[in-house]
């Protein structure tokens, strides 16, 4: 990054931020109405970023300087139209924000309106040394479908209901009579996300959950899990957390609210069932997916649909577990962390955990409480911040007294990926000056540090590898003092009868190995669920992030762009922590229901 952000000399720290936004909004409207594409670029840094989610694209894209974004806009505009009436600057979200000394921008909102939606945006403005202002972030963002309002607030239900409700609960859930519009499979945050979000565009939603309780995908795992990531950023779509919530949601207690929230929603959900295969429907439905369920009681119920939503988790809860020589010679217990239960089910054994990220501290930090002699195996780098330094700079969006939800997400996923990692450069670099001390002590006892992708550190990890770090709730200072032992100085060779062979020579003896190394590719899932191998090479990567800094096929198709994509056209992944199902739910409910009213338009390609 060149000039991005950055104030020059002759900024006035007092400059009349209403007046700049206006004046340059005005230009912007007028210039994108009148589909004056020199106009619009004549606005911008050489450097700007402008990213898209749908408004203008009917996909997710960044595109990275004045050459790509007037080509972009050159071929796009004159298709969804914008409607220069419809250009509304957000007076009272205009804001001069200075994030480092040298650092200076003007941030402001706008909503307008295109020919198929209602549409937001943010732009970000900068100084120049001549003393005018140009844009060197621009976000566009769908709102709202034109003609399909979400079915709450003043448009709820209005007649009263005596005596019946339970009757016609049982009859929608049920789906007797009638087939849903969509099967999600899969009832954790992001699949009940996106039935809540279907609900609200009026298509019923079947969500189809393996396990005998919604929730279950946390209530069953590991007794000390808790999450890393703060209440203000992890409420759900129509119903967030009550305001008494605990910063750090413990596992069982985000497991109970899962459950009631499908019930406070009415969601259609049929636990201890699964979806034994997806094909292509051949017979005269009309529609695209014929699904199979099966449910516990022995019932077999096969739907036709035109979309399936796949919100089976990040690796779809599929094990990632290193082949490792000699597993057959160990004596003793091997398992993933996926299948640990209570650290008190190994008191008086010695236990090796293989992994340094968030399972293995968590795990570790159980079996040290407990009074269980615990080894950790670091096999790579792993970047460490604590969450009482590092939540309050990375999440400063979502904390106490911060802008509200749908604010702060807006705000947040402005930003392109590619510029954050320049940001996220500083922030990460102030959180190690501030947690100094501790990972002075983890080198100390020969922990192995990263900071990330040119030491950007926590972000990028996430999008790339969606692990690789560990945010510290204490038990690196358990690493520290050794009740947490470490080996950290070689990768391992082998399995022994009685623990581990290193490539050093060294070994560590052990009765009980606890992988915790992470899930698999969530493409295998999709896989052994879709019938028809000449269809799962079409399957494209889901997680990590694409030339252009977009996540590769999360809360959209999982299929290939244009033509070659229409082959999975109405098979969609939904995938991610809270927060981002909670934002993310509403675009890909917002691609379903444009699709079902046949004004879905054509994804505009990368690289293009």
């Amino acid at each position: 990054m060149s000039e991005k952000g950055k104030s020059s000399n002759t900024f006035d720290p007092d400059v009349d931020v209403q007046a700049v936004a206006n004046g340059w909004f005005s230009y912007f409207s007028k210039a994108v109405g009148d589909n004056n594409v020199s106009g619009v670029v004549d606005l911008l840094l050489d450097d700007v970023f402008w990213r898209d989610m749908l408004a203008l694209t009917w996909d997710f894209h960044t595109f990275e300087g004045k050459n790509a974004v007037s080509k972009f806009l050159d071929d796009q505009l004159k298709l969804f139209q914008p409607q220069p009436g419809t250009f509304r600057l957000v007076q009272d979200l205009v804001e001069l924000q200075r994030p480092y000394e040298d650092i200076a921008w003007i941030q402001a909102f706008f909503n307008f309106d295109t020919s198929v939606g209602h549409a937001s945006g943010i732009f970000r403005l900068v100084p120049l040394p001549d003393g005018s202002w140009k844009a060197h972030a621009i976000y566009t963002n769908l709102e709202n479908l034109k003609g399909f309002p979400e079915l709450n607030g003043p448009l709820r239900d209005h007649q009263p209901n005596h005596g019946k409700w339970a009757a016609k609960r049982e009859r929608e859930r049920e789906f007797l009579g009638e087939e849903p519009s969509v099967v999600i499979v899969g009832g954790g945050q992001g699949g009940l996300g996106v039935a809540a979000r279907l609900k609200m565009l009026g298509l019923n939603a079947l969500v189809v959950e393996r396990n005998e309780r919604i929730g279950d995908n946390w209530r069953k795992r590991y007794a000390a899990l808790c999450l890393h990531d703060p209440v203000w950023y992890d409420h759900m779509p129509y119903l967030p957390f009550p305001p008494s919530w605990p910063v750090y949601t413990p596992a069982l207690k985000l497991a109970d609210w899962l459950e009631s929230y499908a019930h406070s929603l009415e969601l259609n959900v049929w636990t201890s069932a699964t979806v034994s295969s997806i094909e292509k429907e051949t017979g005269d439905s009309g529609k695209r997916w014929s699904v199979n369920v099966e449910r516990s009681d022995g019932r077999k119920r096969t739907f036709k649909v035109n979309h399936v939503v796949l919100a089976l988790g990040i690796g779809s809860g599929i094990p990632r577990i290193p082949d490792i020589p000699g597993k057959d010679e160990f004596r003793g217990q091997i398992l993933h962390s996926s299948k640990h239960g209570l650290a008190t089910d190994h008191l008086g054994k010695k236990v090796a955990v293989i992994g340094s990220c968030t399972s293995a501290h968590d795990i570790c930090a159980d079996y040290v409480e407990h009074g269980v002699d615990v080894t950790m195996v670091q096999r790579s780098p792993t970047y460490i911040m604590s969450t009482k330094e590092g939540m309050p700079r990375i999440f400063a969006l979502f904390w106490e007294g911060g802008p509200p939800t749908d604010i702060a997400d807006r705000v947040n996923v402005s930003y392109p990926n590619h510029f954050l990692k320049f940001v996220h450069q500083r922030v990460t670099k102030d959180i190690a000056e501030a947690d100094k001390e501790l990972l002075d002590g983890l080198r100390k006892v020969g922990f192995k540090l990263t900071f990330g992708e040119d030491d950007s550190g926590f972000l990028l990890l996430a999008w790339q590898k969606a692990g690789g770090y560990y945010l510290d709730v204490g038990a690196s200072q358990m690493v520290i003092d050794g009740k947490i032992k470490l080996k950290s100085d070689g990768p391992i060779k082998q399995f022994t009868p009685t623990g581990l062979l290193f490539e050093d020579g060294s070994t560590l003896e052990t009765d009980v190995v606890v992988f915790a190394t992470g899930y698999a590719d969530a493409r295998t899932a999709y896989r052994a669920l879709l019938k028809g191998a000449d269809l799962h090479d079409k399957i494209q990567p889901i997680w990590g992030l694409d030339e252009e800094g977009e996540l590769n096929s999360v809360w959209r198709g999982i299929g290939e762009r244009g033509e070659k994509g229409k082959d999975l056209s109405g098979l969609w992944c939904m995938m991610g922590n809270l927060a981002l199902c909670r934002f993310h739910s509403k675009h890909l409910a917002l691609q379903i229901k444009a699709c079902e009213e046949n004004f879905f338009g054509i994804r505009y390609p990368s690289g293009n």
